[in-house]
């Protein structure tokens, strides 16, 4: 038997809830950006994906208007920098509701590196970022789908696998699941795709 529940019947909260703990794991897009007055900002996102391959474009999603998105907005400009296990303490105190003006790499305790094509800096202690500009932005609901136009991607030489692209142990990325649980790196399992 199942239980059905219907979003006419729960408030916004209660629903949100329900997916965030069914939709999982959810990979991280910790979004770092600046103010046109150049205060950095980072804060994590976990709605997060590639939307497009051909250009390459990823996208992550902003429940209500942030000031991630405010920066975005107004630069055009910001970097995904890919949150990790180690990291996983930072990423969660970069989801304070901190003021405007407040650099939140300071904050937390994150060193800020210059980026090699964008103004926003990356987290200097991810092992790798996605340099972004901004392709649009998608008012859905509650929410804004921010789509980014991929310009750079950097990663450390150590967490590189033999063909050239990131180990996902080495990389160690963490994940958000439902409730205040997070993902640890899992195992992993190999499967060839079929050919017919």
């Amino acid at each position: 038997m199942r239980t059905v529940f219907d979003p006419a019947d729960l408030s916004p909260g209660r629903f949100y809830g329900l997916l965030t703990a069914t939709i999982v794991p959810r990979p991280i897009a910790w979004v770092s950006t600046v103010s046109g007055d150049g205060v950095a900002n980072v804060a994590p996102y976990s709605f997060f994906t590639v939307a497009s391959t051909a250009p390459p474009v990823v996208q992550f999603t902003s429940v209500g208007r942030k000031d991630s998105l405010r920066n975005i907005e107004e630069t055009g400009e910001f970097v995904v920098n890919v949150a990790t296990v180690p990291l996983m303490e930072q990423v969660n105190a970069s989801s304070a509701n901190f003021p405007h003006e407040v650099d939140e790499f300071t904050e937390v305790g994150l060193r800020a590196e210059p980026s090699e094509r964008v103004r926003p800096p990356r987290v200097a202690q991810s092992p790798a970022s996605i340099e972004c500009t901004l392709r649009r932005v998608i008012e859905v609901g509650d929410s804004f789908v921010v789509m980014g136009d991929v310009v750079a991607v950097t990663v450390r030489r150590e967490v590189l696998g033999e063909d050239g692209a990131p180990d996902f142990a080495a990389l160690a990325p963490a994940s958000r699941l439902g409730r205040t649980e997070w993902g640890l790196t899992p195992p992993v399992r190999s499967l060839e795709r079929p050919t017919c």
